[in-house]
C-alpha cells in the first residue's frame, strides 16, 4: 500500500467548501467501492474547478491500493482530514484603508498588499477593476517576476487598468473579459499568493484606495479557501468558461 490515497483525501478535505464536503462524504459513505456509479453521478453534479478529476484520482488510488475498503471508511478519512484542516487554520484578519480606530486591531491595506506580493514563491493572481498610481506595487511585482513567480492580472479593460502595469511588459499575463457586456464589469479585487494567502476587499489597486479611501477588506491564510478562490479565477481564464481572454 502507498500513501497516495490518504494524501488525495487530505487534499480534498482541505479544499472543499462545507456544502460540497458534506455531499461527497454522504456519497462515499453510500458507495460500495471505487466503481460504484453513485460516484459517477456525484462527479456529473459537481463539474466545477476540477472536482471530477480529483475524485477520479481518488477512485483510481482506491482501486489500486485498497479495493476492498468500504466507502464508509473513505468518508470517515475525508471528514477527519477536513476537521484537522479547519482546526489548524489561522483566523481571518481585518484590513482597512483610510482612518483607523481603536475598535479592533487592524492592518492597513497598502502594507498588506505589499506583504502578500512579497510572500509569493511560485504564483500571484491579482484582480482589480481599476489600477493607477501604484508605483510601489509595480516595483514589487517586478521583483516577484525576477524570482520566477508567475503573475496573472485580471483587469477591467474599460478602466484601462492594464496601463499601470505597462513597465512589466512580458513579465505578467494580463486577462480581460472576452465579451464586453453592457451593465457588466469585472469588479473583483483580489491579491492571492501561492494558493495559500489572499487579500480581498473593496479596494482597487489605486493609490487612493490602498491608502486614503475608506476601504475594508480581509486577509485569508487558509490554503483550502484560497485554493478554491484561485481555482475559480483560473477557471475563468480557461476555454470551458470562455469568460476571459489574454489582454
Amino acid at each position: 500500500m502507498t500513501d497516495l490515497l490518504p494524501e488525495l483525501l487530505a487534499t480534498l478535505g482541505k479544499r472543499l467548501p462545507a456544502a460540497q464536503l458534506t455531499s461527497l462524504h454522504a456519497c462515499l459513505r453510500d458507495a460500495d467501492g471505487p466503481s460504484d456509479t453513485i460516484l459517477d453521478r456525484w462527479s456529473a453534479d459537481h463539474p466545477a474547478a476540477g472536482l471530477p478529476a480529483e475524485l477520479s484520482a481518488v477512485r483510481e488510488a482506491w482501486r489500486k491500493e485498497l479495493p476492498l475498503l468500504p466507502g464508509a471508511a473513505l468518508a470517515l478519512s475525508l471528514a477527519a482530514a477536513a476537521a484537522a484542516a479547519s482546526n489548524s487554520m489561522p483566523p481571518p484578519e481585518l484590513v482597512v484603508s483610510g482612518p483607523t480606530s481603536s475598535a479592533i486591531p487592524i492592518r492597513l491595506t497598502s502594507g498588506i498588499a505589499i506583504d502578500v506580493i512579497r510572500s509569493a514563491e511560485t504564483s500571484l493572481l491579482i484582480a482589480s477593476f481599476a489600477a493607477y498610481g501604484i508605483a510601489e506595487i509595480v516595483t514589487e511585482l517586478r521583483a516577484a517576476a525576477e524570482r520566477d513567480v508567475r503573475i496573472d492580472l485580471i483587469l477591467e479593460e474599460r478602466t484601462s487598468a492594464a496601463r499601470a502595469f505597462a513597465p512589466l511588459r512580458d513579465s505578467v499575463r494580463i486577462w480581460h473579459r472576452a465579451h464586453d457586456s453592457v451593465g457588466s464589469s469585472l469588479h473583483a479585487k483580489v491579491i492571492a499568493a501561492d494558493r495559500r494567502i489572499a487579500l480581498m476587499g473593496s479596494a482597487n489597486l489605486t493609490g487612493r484606495a490602498l491608502r486614503d479611501n475608506v476601504e475594508i477588506g480581509v486577509i485569508l491564510r487558509d490554503p483550502g479557501s484560497v485554493g478554491r478562490l484561485t481555482d475559480h479565477l483560473h477557471w475563468l481564464t480557461g476555454p470551458e468558461a470562455g469568460y476571459l481572454r489574454r489582454g
